[in-house]
């Protein structure tokens, strides 16, 4: 093995260990590893100490408890948990112009904070199909029930050493805690316009003006 190479993987454990992505500290500096290339060579690193890599995905959007507990169980399977988070625009692709609540760095950071979590990365929407399981070909890949159907994680287990599919963690969901936001909104400012609209007659057209502004979406 060349001499600079094996500097390299020396300055490279150091920072695992100095900076904090082994350590107690939320360091989310050190934590997101943006670029794949460099995720990988933590991952070559990681395994020189005899880590056991464990990898999940998601948006983790709005943080609930669900998502601490559902990373906690993933971080069980392993030494080493690396998540991947969905970037804005893919959110958007897939959920819709309004997702996500909370944009991707802070989203990371949040990640960041929690003890379960080592690495963070990010995924983009043009990225190849697995391209990050492929990469890092973790010991355990980590899903839930609604992501992949048997089929595919029959496929995957030819990638990875183990997948291993979760239930959901908690009864609450991001998409339940927006809906709950919602129904507020409605109770406490949409119902008491609409009822002075009401009150006053005010033209259908002052009326549709106004639903624009507030972006109306309960149920109709």
């Amino acid at each position: 093995m060349p001499k600079n190479h094996v500097e390299s993987e020396v300055g490279i454990q150091h920072k695992i260990s100095e900076r904090g992505v082994l350590g107690n500290g939320s360091s989310p500096e050190a934590r997101f590893v943006g670029n794949q290339a460099k995720l990988g060579e933590y991952v070559d690193a990681l395994r020189t100490l005899q880590q056991r890599i464990v990898l999940t995905s998601g948006t983790f959007d709005l943080l609930h408890v669900g998502h601490a507990k559902y990373l906690e169980v993933a971080k069980s399977y392993g030494d080493v948990l690396i998540v991947g988070v969905d970037s804005d625009e893919k959110v958007r692709a897939r959920k819709g112009p309004d997702r996500p609540v909370v944009p991707e760095e802070e989203r990371i950071n949040m990640l960041a904070h929690l003890r379960s979590v080592d690495i963070i990365t990010i995924k983009h929407p043009d990225d190849e199909r697995w391209s990050l399981i492929k990469s890092i070909k973790p010991d355990t890949l980590i899903v839930t029930q609604e992501t992949y159907d048997d089929e595919t994680v029959e496929e995957l287990e030819e990638i990875c050493g183990k997948v291993v599919v979760l239930e959901p963690q908690a009864t609450t969901s991001t998409s339940a805690q927006i809906r709950r936001l919602q129904i507020g909104f409605y109770g406490k400012v949409e119902k008491p316009i609409e009822e002075l609209l009401e009150e006053y007659d005010a033209h259908p057209d002052l009326r549709r003006k106004i639903g624009s502004i507030l972006g109306n979406r309960r149920d109709e």
